[in-house]
């Protein structure tokens, strides 16, 4: 009979050699943060092959190849030659296609399409399409992805007919996997839905594979989604070795589509499911523990865990608050530049965390004020995204009309319909002239060689702005011209959806984020008659100084 080596069990404490020799049947391995999962897993794994399992017989899946190489390493370290299928979600079903690839419908050399190719597909298929105003091939491509990662079919789609996104999204999903098929090619979301539908369909090919992988393992299960959730069930209905590690306490992916439900309710779907928690952390002092677990006790869908540690105290837990995010920004930076001067740190043994990128122009201003050099690590800032521009180019081509810049910027944003051959030849023309292009603009009509649809696009366009610089002459707040702007040109529209993806969540957030910006110019430059600023000389100042 195959037993556990002790040396694998020691220096284990007794939760986690509880979880490493478990071995035949459902376990739920609840791992508080700092709590050794990774080691449990791996030590599991080892486990298993010590206790005279194959190592064909097991199946390891994280959601980072990151992730899955770090097992891997600690894997062979613990049982060196044992070969053990580790790896991500979409790696195994990749796997699983190749050799399935019949069943599918697809031939064995299809095409992956990443991102970028996928959304080529999209708009190809929308091209010329009158699309709603707010409705691109991204938005398209996100829903679609959302539908599959919530194992919708095509032809089960219903699009929820308030949001004419849910429209679109019922008519092109169907025409995109068609378009994918005549390819070839699948996107990364299309291999875990055709595994997921091939187990469904084919119960002969989920009784082979449930017979080879008779110890299944999944990593961070708190954010799988219902595709992954599907998978890794039925891969156990036979053999219902089904081990899952998480916390509910740490899901983070639910804009993605992670469903927190499937670790809340695992004892549902496995009665005789063994419940391990980890709760002694080896990463903590006691005071930032007890500090973080009272608070994420308020949390109501979690599964209940006393936290602890052997680590020392450790220095208290500092807790500032603050008025304002202006006066929380300036303690933070204040705080850093004179570290950074009086105890000779370096800029670079700081960092800050923020919720979302919104929140970093505060952070940015009082840095820069303080000469405290920083980095944005993956973002723009602020002042340089996007929708910060464009907004800022509608108020700049209507103080300035000259300013042809903004107007090539804006003048499609959001999509009228009004393309880059129409703008090339405004531009030609305004040459010709030697006068502004958005003086061509007002003067459409009498402009040849321009769709009379993409003419009515673009005096509707002349139309805002013109609006816009009418109200800067009556004097009103940079806050009411913004709002017009966003407001007259359907900006924020076309980033509001009731399936609106996480990054239009941004781009929403940063521009309310400028219209503080605005209101906090508004509130400096008002008071007494003589110090108000309004209208075009508060226009004016207040674009130079963004």
């Amino acid at each position: 009979m195959h037993r556990i080596p002790e040396s694998l069990l020691t220096g284990l404490n007794p939760a986690q050699r509880e979880a490493v020799c478990h071995k035949d049947g459902p376990l739920l391995v609840l791992a508080g943060p700092g709590s050794g999962k990774t080691r449990v897993v791996t030590h599991r794994i080892a486990a298993l092959l010590h206790q005279g399992v194959y190592p064909s017989q097991i199946v390891a899946l994280t959601f980072t190849n990151k992730a899955a190489d770090e097992m891997k390493k600690r894997v062979e370290a613990l049982a060196p030659g044992k070969r053990v299928w580790m790896g991500t979600f979409h790696k195994f079903c990749a796997y699983l296609l190749r050799r399935y690839i019949d069943a599918v419908g697809l031939q064995d050399n299809f095409s992956i399409y990443d991102t970028d190719e996928s959304l080529a597909v999209l708009k190809s298929i929308t091209k010329g399409k009158n699309l709603p105003n707010g409705v691109n091939p991204q938005k398209i491509q996100w829903a679609v992805s959302s539908a599959k990662n919530q194992l919708i079919l095509p032809e089960d789609y219903v699009g929820n007919y308030r949001s004419p996104l849910g429209k679109v999204v019922e008519e092109y999903y169907p025409l995109y996997q068609k378009e994918l098929k005549r390819a070839n090619a699948v996107d990364f979301d299309d291999l875990l839905l055709h595994v997921a539908v091939l187990l469904k369909d084919n119960p002969e090919i989920r009784k082979i594979l449930d017979n080879r992988f008779r110890y299944v393992l999944v990593d961070e299960y708190q954010d799988t989604n219902t595709v992954q959730y599907f998978i890794a069930k039925a891969l156990c209905l036979d053999h219902r070795n089904l081990a899952v590690t998480g916390d509910p306490d740490q899901s983070i992916y639910g804009w993605r589509g992670a469903d927190i439900g499937n670790i809340l309710n695992f004892e549902k779907d496995y009665t005789d499911a063994k419940i391990i928690r980890l709760e002694q952390n080896y990463r903590s002092t006691p005071q930032i523990l007890a500090v973080a677990d009272a608070l994420i006790k308020h949390n109501t869908r979690r599964k209940h865990k006393e936290l602890y540690t052997d680590n020392p105290d450790g220095k208290p837990v500092r807790l500032t608050q603050c008025a304002d995010q202006h006066e929380e920004a300036e303690s933070i930076a204040a705080e850093i530049a004179a570290e950074i001067k009086n105890s000779k740190r370096k800029p670079s043994e700081y960092a800050i965390f923020y919720r979302m990128n919104a929140l970093s122009r505060n952070l940015e201003h009082a840095l820069r004020q303080r000469l405290v050099p920083f980095q944005l690590i993956r973002g723009l800032e602020f002042y340089n995204r996007k929708e910060v521009k464009d907004v800022l180019a509608y108020l700049r081509l209507a103080y300035n009309p000259n300013d042809n810049v903004s107007l090539a910027r804006i003048i499609n944003e959001p999509p009228r319909g009004i393309g880059a051959t129409t703008l090339t030849k405004l531009n030609g023309g305004a040459v010709y002239r030697g006068i502004s292009t958005l003086e061509i603009a007002r003067n459409i009509s009498d402009f040849a060689g321009i769709a009379k649809r993409t003419k009515a696009a673009i005096g509707n366009f002349v139309k805002i702005i013109e609006k816009i610089d009418e109200a800067s002459a009556q004097e009103l707040s940079i806050e009411s011209l913004m709002s017009m702007a966003i407001t007259e040109s359907g900006y924020r529209q076309q980033y509001e959806s009731d399936a609106g993806s996480e990054e239009d969540a941004q781009r929403l957030a940063n521009i309310d984020e400028l219209l503080s910006v605005a209101r906090e110019f508004d509130a400096n430059f008002s008071g007494d008659d003589d110090e108000t600023l309004l209208g075009r000389s508060a226009l004016e100042m207040f674009l130079e100084q963004t």
